[in-house]
């Protein structure tokens, strides 16, 4: 009966444990965000700067005369 009791206690203590972990995340901020990362790969960025193939006005592959 006291190995119960003391395997009780434990188990009190460790789930006391990630209780208090689980508040210290929740209060950090650790939560705010989750659903814009997962799709954020997802989305096209047209607004962002295409980087340049070469000199400006002419491409690789493409014959200047």
């Amino acid at each position: 009966m006291s190995a119960m009791v003391l395997l009780i206690a434990a188990g009190g203590v460790v789930a006391l444990g990630f209780l208090a972990a689980f508040i210290w995340a929740v209060r950090s901020g650790q939560f705010d965000d989750t659903g814009t990362p997962p799709v954020r790969i997802l989305v096209d960025e047209r607004d962002a700067p295409r980087p340049s193939s070469g000199p400006e006005g002419t491409r690789h592959g493409q014959s200047g005369g």
